[in-house]
């Protein structure tokens, strides 16, 4: 989650790479998702509480803490949602892929409200640190992000067009053989 945001808002200007970004963010969503299927096997194989298989999909069969446990579920189904959008983005379209990617906020509160709620170590201090370290950055780069818009290459701070609605004829290619309106176009 807070790769993504670092992604969007830019915080350290271009001392990091879009590039270099956008890589590590990719990794920290599938690393993510793999720890997500690691936790539901131990979980399935754990004895002390019987954890359906199915209940790592249907939420609600959990027999533990079932509103909890569902949460986690669906956040976990609505990650991988997300994360099957970077393989789609092309099919789906910019606008709809950040649409789904609005998701992500959704998610990261599903998980937390599931990691405090159904976790076994989360009242203890080491893992209320944990969430509130998570939480206190996520919020911090969301703050940034709504505040302060991206930098631009040259060094200077704007909202890009193509996050403006009213912009994306900025987006298509100008065509037409009066120079004057293809001029104002830009």
């Amino acid at each position: 989650m807070l790769a993504g945001v670092v992604l969007k808002a830019r915080p350290l200007g271009r001392a990091v790479k879009l590039a270099t970004i956008t890589d590590l963010h990719r990794f920290l969503a599938l690393l993510g998702l793999g720890s997500i299927a690691l936790h539901g096997s131990a979980l399935v194989l754990d004895q002390t509480v019987q954890i359906p298989l199915a209940g790592l999909v249907v939420p609600g069969l959990v027999p533990y803490r079932p509103l909890w446990t569902a949460l986690g579920v669906v956040a976990f189904e609505l990650m991988l949602l997300v994360y099957a959008s970077f393989s789609a983005r092309r099919r789906i379209g910019a606008r709809m892929w950040r649409r789904l990617h609005w998701l992500t906020y959704g998610v990261f509160a599903l998980a937390t409200v599931h990691g405090l709620a159904a976790g076994t170590d989360s009242g203890r201090s080491w893992a209320l640190a944990l969430y509130g370290g998570a939480v206190g950055a996520v919020l911090a780069a969301a703050g940034w992000r709504a505040l302060v818009p991206p930098t631009t290459e040259g060094g200077q701070r704007h909202v890009p067009s193509r996050d403006r609605p009213d912009a994306l004829h900025r987006l298509r290619p100008v065509r037409t053989n009066r120079p004057e309106i293809a001029a104002s176009r830009r």
